[in-house]
């Protein structure tokens, strides 16, 4: 029996215009797309709704906070794993890259544990029906970390891997690059003296020159086979843009420097920005606003980074605080990211495509996700 569900009276974000219509799902997959209401006894009303495509999160390090609730509390990981996914899903994002990171310097030594277990409770829950998103893995790898080249060995050909970064967050680089700044945060972190923060950073430094460019060569060449998508993280100047585009990487995730994003723009590379930066109004770092980047048509996609709820403000923000349009901004939460993780069945109201679908309601300035679907079943 075929399994069919309409939605009525709703404003659907298309591509390039929104209507007042109704959409069909046949067996998971959008089969029409009409305008006007439609009078089935059947129909489902969304109230005048507007009706978006599922979110597409090709960067999130939700799942390290779920883990690490508080600095000293270590939460177990499958229960995590299960919050975090429930997160995501009622934050309209159906398409979940769970970005875990391979690689410590020195700060956060429980990242490793979370990266293995997380893998480990993907392959164990993937598969029951539990997940009311469909998640992939997003592998950030810390090149200068020590740890880096065994942590990503036994990973490197797994079939849940859909995108590779490479990340430098030494001190005096990239996101890090205001040293004083750098300092003061490690400092509150951690029980750290003034000195021992400074000594660690002289470490890493030393550790950086050493170990950077061999390790960075290792990884493009250990994943090479796999023709996967790869960003670069924390972009600062054009000359990181074009030698990392050199290379083959063809996305630049969270330029720092406006310089960068606009290089990037103009060499054809593809630019995430963060979508907390854009609820928050500007970067928690001191880096430039993702609002002006969107202005300078520099961003491309945005991504929630650490807050899934982001994506949908993100994009209503957009529109009244860049000057973009609803089809355009809803774009950069769905298409855009989409297309960049090489995903062609979701990102966009269209006949043939999955039937992963936000309802959303803006309230006062805040758009407020109602219902979620994932392949035409409703999961939040």
């Amino acid at each position: 029996m075929t399994a069919e569900t309409i939605l009525t009276n709703a404003i659907l974000v298309l591509p390039n215009e929104t209507i007042a219509g109704t959409l069909l799902i046949r067996d998971g997959r959008i089969a029409d797309i009409q305008t006007g209401r439609s009078h089935a006894l059947t129909a489902r009303d969304l109230d005048g709704d507007h009706l978006i495509p599922g979110v597409v999160d090709v960067h999130t390090d939700n799942l390290e906070r779920q883990v690490q609730p508080r600095q000293n509390a270590r939460w177990p990981s499958r229960s995590a794993m299960i919050a975090h996914d429930a997160q995501c899903a009622a934050a309209g994002v159906t398409t979940v890259f769970d970005a875990l990171c391979l690689g410590d310097l020195g700060f956060d030594q429980g990242r490793g544990q979370t990266f293995r277990e997380g893998v480990a409770d993907l392959d164990a829950l993937a598969e029951t029906g539990v997940l009311r998103s469909e998640h992939f893995l997003h592998l950030r790898c810390e090149i200068p970390a020590p740890d880096m080249v065994p942590s990503v060995e036994p990973v490197a050909d797994h079939p849940r891997v859909r995108m590779v970064s490479l990340m430098d967050h030494s001190p005096g680089v990239g996101q890090y690059r205001d040293l004083e700044r750098y300092v003061v945060m490690r400092r509150k972190q951690t029980s750290m003296t003034l000195e021992q923060v400074k000594n660690r950073i002289e470490e890493l430094l030393v550790q950086r020159e050493r170990l950077r460019e061999p390790q960075r060569r290792w990884l493009l060449d250990r994943i090479a086979h796999r023709d996967l998508p790869l960003a670069s993280h924390d972009d600062e100047s054009p000359d990181e843009v074009r030698r990392n585009l050199a290379d083959g990487i063809a996305i630049s995730e969270f330029p720092v420097a406006m310089e960068a994003a606009e290089a990037a723009r103009d060499a054809g590379v593809a630019v995430i920005a963060g979508a907390p930066n854009i609820v928050r109004g500007g970067s928690h770092s001191g880096n430039v606003s993702a609002a002006d980047l969107v202005r300078a048509r520099a961003a491309d996609a945005f991504a929630s980074d650490y807050v899934p709820a982001s994506m949908v403000e993100a994009a209503w923000r957009s529109v009244t605080e860049a000057g973009i349009t609803l089809p355009a901004a809803v774009a950069m939460i769905a298409e855009m990211p989409a297309r960049m993780a090489r995903l062609a069945d979701r990102g966009r109201l269209e006949a043939g495509l999955r039937a992963d679908l936000v309802q959303v309601r803006p309230v006062h300035d805040i758009p407020v996700v109602r219902r979620v679907w994932r392949e035409g079943k409703r999961v939040a």
